[in-house]
């Protein structure tokens, strides 16, 4: 099949990669002329395992190019995939589907004979839609399907749930793009992953309604985790304790400083502001955003109380600045909150992520940023881990210990233990666990 991907960023290069590993020849296009440049000499602009060698394996071979010209990419294409950004719309919350119609408006002017044009985009209910009245618009005779394919690719292993996932979800309204789809997916329907098909409203609805649960499953064994402080209890054993039961799943109920992320916090958002638009509230998930937000924003004040009351004049070692670990995003990461309150309660920070300083330097100012963990810690009043990179799992406590002014570390991802920070002479403050 002869596949064009609109967008280079994480969703469109990842899908592109990969669709071409299936066999596929896929040209990927962005108007980003620079973003391009790079591809083609094989540089990649995200961090994400595994995918740098995909990349130019499918380029050897013939299957995967980039291009900046739609019109040439995309007349014999099979399907058009749009995978652009569709970030939170400044004021309101709502999903900005700018970039998504912009897309449809361009497919139509250069589309030749039938095309299937799926939404890869995260987007509300309703936008398959717009989508083909944009373009029936333009193009009124015109042969074409729109679909809704949603992605679930989790940053850092991303790679592996394109080729290996839970299940895909397509939302069509006709046969002939069924067929399309099942021969892009191939692969996949000969390993038996579960293919849903459904309409297209429905679809796009699922992609919100996971992505919200999900942050409902973090945001509740976040606030057990309070409740466990206050009580004596061990967040992590009582994770494990309902997680075995398989109604409710282990994954996801990990405490920490709240969730971040491209997908959770705009998804969410967006969810809450479309029901509210459709006269349905979904009230759970308004709640999760709430906090959410809030439990972001108090994290800097764990930091300050085991300080003793203060940080003014201190210097507090950050280990971890990406919203999770194995990869660059920066996007809504907790850092984002906790750093710049570090900041204004008086104390300079210095920090340390294996991936992601280069877009902290961008977002974040008045940073000491340094070259590794150990640096970091130099002659600090306390370490605090934001992001459980594996290389922040095995420190040396005892060069640690030396290292810090103070030996204090707040832990806000629990990967390490009460007695053997004990043991090692550490202050330890964790998150939902009897010190």
């Amino acid at each position: 099949m002869r596949v064009t991907m609109i967008g280079t960023g994480y969703v469109g290069l990842v899908s592109g990669a990969c669709f071409a590993d299936f066999g596929h020849d896929v040209v990927c296009v962005d108007k980003d002329e620079s973003k391009i440049a790079k591809l083609e000499a094989g540089e990649i602009p995200i961090f994400e395992p595994g995918l740098e060698g995909l990349v130019a394996e499918n380029v050897k071979a013939g299957r995967l190019s980039f291009s900046r010209d739609l019109a040439a990419s995309t007349p014999n294409a099979d399907a058009v995939f749009i995978a652009v950004g569709t970030p939170s719309r400044r004021g309101d919350g709502f999903a900005d589907l700018s970039y998504v119609y912009k897309a449809a408006e361009e497919i139509a002017e250069v589309m030749d004979g039938y095309t299937v044009i799926v939404n890869k985009s995260t987007v509300p209910v309703g936008t398959g839609q717009e989508v083909e009245d944009i373009i029936r618009k333009a193009r009124p005779d015109a042969e074409f399907s729109v679909v809704s394919n949603p992605e679930f690719l989790r940053e850092g292993a991303a790679i592996n749930d394109f080729k290996h996932p839970d299940r895909v979800v397509v939302g069509v309204e006709d046969e002939r793009a069924v067929k399309v789809m099942r021969e892009i997916y191939r692969p996949l329907f000969l390993n038996e992953t579960p293919i849903v098909f459904t309409n297209r409203a429905t679809s796009e609805l699922i992609k919100y309604a996971a992505n919200a649960f999900l942050a409902t499953k973090i945001t509740f064994i976040n606030e057990m985790a309070d409740l466990c402080e206050k009580v004596g209890a061990n967040v992590q054993e009582v994770a494990r304790g309902i997680g075995l039961d398989g109604r409710i799943g282990g994954k996801f109920l990990h405490a920490g400083p709240g969730y971040g992320g491209s997908c959770f916090p705009k998804d969410t958002l967006a969810l809450v502001r479309t029901a509210q638009s459709s006269g349905a509230p979904a009230r759970i998930v308004e709640t999760v955003v709430e906090i959410n937000d809030s439990r972001k924003k108090r994290m800097a004040d764990r930091v300050i109380a085991a300080c003793g009351g203060s940080i003014e004049g201190k210097t507090i070692a950050v280990l971890g600045l990406t919203f999770k670990p194995n990869t660059d995003d920066m996007r809504d990461s907790p850092s984002l909150d906790i750093v710049p309150a570090l900041q204004k309660a008086g104390a300079k920070v210095r920090a340390f992520d294996p991936a992601g300083m280069k877009e902290a330097e961008a977002l974040m100012s008045d940073i000491d940023y340094t070259e590794g963990p150990y640096q970091t810690l130099e002659g600090a009043d306390a370490v605090v881990i934001i992001t459980e990179w594996d290389e922040f799992r095995a420190l040396d406590l005892e060069r640690v210990k030396s290292l810090l002014k103070a030996p204090i570390m707040v832990d806000l991802r629990n990967i390490y233990r009460p007695a053997e920070m004990a043991e090692a002479g550490i202050q330890y403050y964790s998150i939902g666990r009897p010190s």
